[in-house]
């Protein structure tokens, strides 16, 4: 199951190579993902970063396949549904970012491929992300939000396919002049 990530962080570094920039590629055991022995749905126990660190050092872009570590018998584990989203936030709460950016739709008051009129959240608190990631909005996994409001990591939810500023997710503070107050599903629609 890990050979997916293993792949596309090994396509990307050599893209990321062939632009002439220093690159180097880690496996989740090799960036020091220790995770619990639940194969498949993995938790992730701690992070050794001493070889990010080196290889940082050395001025090396690093790129990290997430969703993946190694258990306490050596055996490569996997964290299950949202693991790629969870290790970007553990990975980036152990080396003290400033903030954690996600590439994906964006967050957005409905689906905007169902919604004609959908707009853009540009802050939305770890609270309210939760509850449209539990009630089925496809946009972080809820592992990653709950390990982001502990670790207090702020999160952009960006779109992967404009460059566009994304949508923070952080503790309430002041928000949006229209603050969520309730999440319905309606033919696999979730309105806020």
């Amino acid at each position: 199951l890990t050979a997916g990530e293993q792949i596309s962080a090994s396509l990307l570094a050599m893209a990321v190579e062939k632009l002439g920039c220093p690159v180097i590629s880690l496996l989740g055991w090799q960036a020091g993902f220790i995770t619990s022995t639940a194969y498949g749905s993995a938790r992730i126990k701690r992070i050794e970063p001493d070889r990010i660190k080196k290889e940082l050092d050395k001025k090396h872009i690093v790129i990290v396949a997430g969703f993946q570590g190694i258990n306490r018998y050596d055996d490569l584990t996997t964290l299950g549904r949202g693991g790629s989203d969870t290790s970007a936030v553990a990975l980036a709460a152990v080396m003290n970012a400033d903030l954690c950016q996600i590439y994906t739709d964006g967050v957005f008051t409905a689906d905007p491929r169902k919604v004609k009129n959908a707009r853009k959240l540009s802050v939305i608190s770890y609270d309210e992300m939760l509850e449209l990631a539990s009630l089925g909005a496809q946009v972080l996994n809820n592992r990653s939000v709950e390990m982001a409001k502990r670790y207090g990591m702020q999160l952009e939810v960006l779109s992967s396919m404009t460059r566009k500023p994304g949508t923070i997710v952080r503790e309430a503070t002041k928000v949006e002049k229209m603050l969520i107050s309730g999440v319905a599903k309606d033919e696999d629609v979730a309105r806020v």
